[in-house]
Order: C-alpha cells, then structure tokens, then sequence
C-alpha cells in the first residue's frame, strides 16, 4: 500500500504545505539521502488548534493531537519537497518542542502523537525513529508543540 494510501486510510489527509514563518528552509537536504525537516507547528489550514502550555492552558490529549497535526505538516512539507513520500526509507530522528508548565512531566507522552503517526503511516521498521521530547518555556506564536524530524530517503 503507498504511503497516502495508508494516510487516508487512517481517515486523514496531508494539508497544505504550511507558509515559511521566517528566514529558513522548511526541509533542507544534506549527504546523499538525508533530509532534515525545520520545527512544525500544529496549525491547520493557518489556525492553531490549541495554544498554551501543557499541564495548563492544554491538556495531555489535546497535546498528543497538537503533536499529530505537527507530524501532518512536516509530512506535507517533505512531500512538496520530495514529491512522493513513497521515497521515504525512514524516520530517523523526531525532536518534540513541548510548551509546558513547570509542573509537566510528560513531554514523551506528547511527542508520541507525532510519533505513533509515523509508525501508522510507515510501519515499525521505518517509522519508529530515535527520539528526544523536551519542555520548553515558550514556542513560537504561543503553540503548545512543535516537532522536527530528520529522514532518509531510499535509493
């Protein structure tokens, strides 16, 4: 099955590319077949979903939802650059920013909605990537997540 076979399986569909937010590269090639995807936030169709910080102002689930949508726009930003996430060998590496009150402790629970996406959509063996998940105090424009990857593509 392709890999946007297996999306719409799982009753979702890749958005639009989200708009650059500042000086940078979305998705930046580098080597022979590595690509690293810049931090996304969960914005859809160019509105936050939820905003604040998790243990406060957003709760576990809506964090691991906000993780999901950010995957979502690093996958839709890979594809504008590669054309066909069929290329995709693997997920590398998976970095979660999550905005969280000084009290929250459960920033790998959040960063598994982004990662449990991938493995959904590339399987085990190339969507289960190494992974940090670290608290911040603050992200951009008030997101409670924002996650950047690093891929290989197949030959």
């Amino acid at each position: 099955m392709k890999v946007e076979e297996r999306i719409a399986a799982l009753g979702l569909t890749l958005p639009e590319p989200p708009q650059r937010g500042g000086v940078y590269t979305p998705v930046r090639p580098f080597g022979d077949k590595l690509l690293y995807a810049s931090g996304f936030g969960p914005a859809v169709k160019g509105v936050e979903p939820v905003l604040g910080k998790l243990g406060r102002e957003v709760t576990l689930e809506q964090g691991q939802e906000a993780a999901r949508l950010c995957a979502l726009n690093l996958l839709a930003a890979l594809k504008a650059q590669i054309g066909d996430l069929d290329r995709v060998k693997q997920i590398v590496k998976v970095l979660a920013f999550v905005a969280s009150d000084d009290e929250f402790y459960m920033q790998p629970q959040v960063a598994n909605g982004a990662s449990e996406l991938f493995v959904q959509i590339f399987g085990e063996e190339a969507g289960l990537a190494a992974r940090s998940a670290v608290g911040m105090n603050v992200l951009p424009g008030n997101i409670p997540v924002e996650v950047e990857a690093l891929i290989e593509l197949k030959d």
